[in-house]
């Protein structure tokens, strides 16, 4: 495949830009060291250049070098080789690993490549120069050489006059790019979202057209873009950005839909609610839980499914466990959704209609529940679109620091039920008076 745009170097020197190896790993400068010192050629690469040059903190460096992967091994000891088409040094030092790959080209495209057959196009690649590699790659920001020899940047698409313009430019023909891999749509929305980057008028121009493109992408790799869109800090911003450029009707196409039918947009508040909230966690190094997140981005879909089973005539409690089962096997067919992920979001859902219960015996049932706490924090979460459920949390909050004392006072008010609220006491049958034997 050959790019539209041409490789037309521009260096970069020390004194113009403010990349310092203070900032980078140690165990990268040592990969970029002993490649050099071998005689080849070793240049840090993508995401970590780029965070550098707006003040970020990469977690990962990646190293590009003309050095073949059995010459990288030959120079670590520490090293192995993974792939198989195209094949990548990992250099682990511990817990850290620095991936090494040698400059790719891409083979000539032939005509009538479809769509469907264009991933295993992109992943058969074979080794390039170092121009042809900054070509191949997604987004100028993303091209950027750092080499070790000089400290200067090198930039062939012009990637570091966008990067200090915060644009996000995909090299090349855009249209062409996402026929080539759909996926690259989600990839642009989520670097803009992570970076605060404005996406480039005409690499966002084609998304709502392409959109449906993303049905042919794998559902695996369409789940593990979800967790990468919405558990890296910038889930607010990654929903708005899939909203705006058509993306959220094929990643969530039932969410999506009810959240359009919700008048009153209490259902789209209460998912950037949550949103907020997980991306604060993330901040916070906190755990985050992908069946809470899925809980909250199907939700609009379970709302709208049981409404409607319930309009039809189902009794709850079977209307709420088809809703839950049918958002659950339609997204499924969208997205890869686990079922360690699946099973416990549906529990998230079926738990809400039991807080609004106050028998002694079903309050510590549920406060003994394995998904109590989530579910109850997402109880807590449904008020930012109704104070419905108000005196329910008021209950609940209080059941788990004192339960005797929140049930004894629900007693008092009358909030129990005439039946089940108490074990029933067992008659004493009389015995006969022939004795034990009768």
């Amino acid at each position: 495949m050959t790019l539209d745009s041409d490789a037309a170097l521009s260096i970069i020197p020390r004194d113009a830009h403010n990349v310092s190896r203070r900032d980078i790993s140690p165990n990268a400068l040592r990969v970029l060291y002993r490649l050099r010192e071998a005689g080849f050629g070793a240049y840090l690469v993508g995401g970590a250049v780029r965070d550098l040059l707006i003040g970020g903190h990469p977690k990962d460096f990646d190293v590009a070098t003309d050095a073949t992967p059995e010459q990288v091994r030959a120079l670590f000891r520490n090293c192995r080789l993974i792939g198989r088409r195209f094949r990548l040094a990992h250099v682990v030092f511990g817990r850290e690993i620095i991936e090494v790959a040698t400059f790719r080209a891409n083979q000539v495209e032939e005509e009538g490549v479809e769509a469907h057959e264009v991933e295993a196009v992109i992943r058969d690649n074979v080794f390039g120069s170092i121009e042809e590699d900054a070509v191949r790659r997604d987004f100028t920001a993303n091209a950027l050489y750092y080499s070790i020899e000089d400290f200067s940047i090198r930039d062939y698409v012009g990637g570091f006059q966008d990067v200090q313009a915060r644009v996000l430019r995909l090299i090349g023909d855009p249209e062409r790019r996402y026929r080539e891999d759909p996926v690259r749509m989600l990839r642009a929305v989520r670097l803009a979202a992570k970076l605060g980057f404005t996406i480039d008028g005409p690499t966002a121009e084609p998304i709502p057209r392409l959109a449906a493109l993303l049905r042919d992408a794998a559902p695996a790799r369409l789940f593990e873009e979800c967790l990468k869109l919405f558990l890296s800090g910038h889930g607010v911003q990654s929903f708005l950005g899939l909203e705006a450029h058509g993306l959220l009707d094929v990643l969530f196409p039932e969410s999506a839909g009810a959240l359009r039918s919700n008048r009153s947009g209490a259902l789209r508040r209460m998912v950037l609610k949550g949103l907020a909230e997980t991306d604060a966690r993330v901040a916070a190094e906190e755990p985050v839980s992908p069946s809470f997140l899925f809980a909250l981005l199907l939700w609009p879909a379970y709302c709208r499914s049981l409404a409607r089973l319930q309009a039809d005539g189902v009794q709850a409690p079977e209307a709420q466990q088809r809703a839950a089962d049918r958002v659950t096997l339609h997204e499924m067919d969208v997205i890869a959704l686990p079922r360690r992920f699946s099973l416990p979001m549906q529990e998230i859902w079926l738990l809400q209609p039991r807080f609004a219960q106050r028998q002694r015996r079903r309050v510590f049932r549920l406060l003994s529940h394995p998904r109590f706490r989530a579910a109850f924090d997402f109880l807590v979460l449904r008020l930012t679109a109704s104070d419905e459920h108000a005196g329910d949390v008021e209950f609940w909050r209080e059941a788990q620091q004192h339960p005797d004392a929140a049930v004894n006072a629900a007693e008092a008010a009358g909030e129990f039920d005439e039946a089940g609220d108490k074990p029933r006491r067992r008659r004493r049958r009389r015995r006969a008076s022939g004795g034990p034997g009768e």
